[in-house]
């Protein structure tokens, strides 16, 4: 199983770079953080509990905000925090919008997340989530970040630590997002060992409040806030099969009361159906997105950091709904040549307010790829893309205009995107 993590997780996709913007006043930093170099990643020692001889590495952005999100990027099965920073667009992504990474890695021999002990499904009972907890609480001193904004994700091992942390750990995140991973104590066994065929092939299954118990059951006596929950998984998944996403779904709809019934679906992406429960909207209690005939590596279908920021509420949109606009015109143009293509897109504000924050969704045509983009954050590379601003062009004035590009692969059909909307508002073309 391990060999099949490996070939699997060996390469991830390159994904989107991150432009490089203006910095806002950078966040004060203690004696303990002069040591650690900005826009560097560096490994962070002694930083507090540590029963399970964890590492720690630390992205902190050049252009770091005044109290800051956190957000714990958790490695794969075989990985590692410098694997993960470098396999991930999570650091370009803390680049542009001012929020501190920190990459937990194992130093035993499996490279794997203990989720399966009793010690690492109890509050405070030892094993790994301890020391990624003491990671969270050295940023949070040291650079006086946000403690409302704290936030996890992963993928594999990596996803199923991300629901054990938000079970274990209620009242330290806020929410979570896991690509292809396993419910909050589906892993665990009583033998010492690390891996449990049960669940990883898909035959645990649970009611709604088994799964539920499991969570409440890890911090016994807590009556707070429970922590959202993003799920992905694709349906080709032959190492964490795809039966686990809906376990998964009925345990954080029952954990945050939203019920098992969507409130709304969509199709985001070709290939992808996100369903929304407890609330509409990014930032709705769960959300999963399921990706047809999508195996494993899944994150390699995609660049899902943006949409996972855009869940969490760090991408710079603030945490209420964008401003209308009442009027918009976007004119686009292509320069192609044999296989690939460069865009502009010029959006204009026609209407009379000022536009604060915004994002441009377009549908590519059938076979281009985004492969680069300037002046907004682009996600997913194909099919139904949505552009969000920069932090340096989010505001547009009445009569006001931005531009921005991509580049492309294609497949022939080199043409431009024929309809935008901004803002959910569609908009005139030119």
């Amino acid at each position: 199983m391990r060999t099949a993590l490996v070939a699997l997780y060996g390469v991830l996709a390159p994904l989107l770079a991150a432009l490089l913007l203006a910095a806002p006043p950078a966040a004060a930093r203690t004696d303990a953080a002069a040591d650690v170099p900005y826009a560097t990643l560096t490994e962070v020692t002694g930083f507090g509990s540590n029963p399970s001889n964890l590492q720690m590495y630390l992205y902190v952005p050049e252009s770091v905000t005044p109290n800051p999100a956190v957000l714990v990027a958790v490695h794969y099965c075989t990985g590692s925090g410098p694997a993960m920073y470098n396999g991930t667009e999570y650091a370009s992504l803390a680049d542009r919008h001012g929020f501190i990474v920190v990459y937990p890695s194992v130093t035993r021999s499996s490279k794997c997340f203990d989720v399966s002990s009793p010690q690492a499904l109890r509050r405070g009972g030892g094993s790994d989530p301890v020391g990624i907890k003491s990671m969270v609480d050295w940023v949070l001193a040291t650079y006086d970040a946000d403690p409302k904004r704290v936030f996890a994700t992963g993928i594999s091992s990596g996803a199923m630590m991300t629901n054990v942390l938000l079970g274990v750990y209620p009242d330290v995140f806020a929410a979570g997002a896991a690509f292809a991973g396993v419910p909050f104590g589906c892993f665990a066994t009583t033998d010492g060992s690390e891996w449990n065929s049960a669940c990883a092939n898909g035959t645990v299954t649970r009611t709604p409040q088994q799964w539920g118990d499991l969570v409440r059951g890890a911090y016994p006596g807590y009556t707070g806030p429970r922590p959202r929950m993003q799920l992905w998984h694709g349906t080709e998944d032959d190492v964490l099969r795809y039966p686990n996403f809906g376990e998964e779904i009925k345990q954080w709809t029952n954990v945050l009361g939203a019920g098992q019934t969507p409130v709304s679906t969509d199709t985001p992406a070709t290939g992808w159906t996100r369903t929304r429960y407890g609330g509409t909207g990014d930032r709705a209690p769960v959300e999963a997105i399921s990706l047809q005939g999508v195996g494993h590596n899944l994150y390699a279908y995609g660049t899902m950091g943006a949409r996972v920021l855009t869940f969490f509420g760090i991408d710079g949109q603030g945490p209420g709904p964008q401003p209308q606009p009442s009027g918009c015109k976007v004119t686009a143009t292509t320069s192609a040549w044999s296989t690939g293509l460069t865009a502009s897109v010029t959006i204009t504000n026609t209407g009379t307010t000022a536009i604060n924050g915004w994002r441009l969704g377009f549908t590519l045509p059938a076979g281009q790829t985004i492969t680069n983009g300037w002046g907004a954050t682009y996600a997913p590379a194909t099919g139904a893309v949505t552009a969000t601003n920069a932090a340096y062009n989010a505001t547009l004035a009445p009569n006001a205009t931005v531009t921005i590009g991509y580049q492309a692969g294609h497949g022939g059909n080199s043409a431009a995107p024929g309809a935008f909307t901004l803002n959910g508002t569609a908009c005139t073309t030119a």
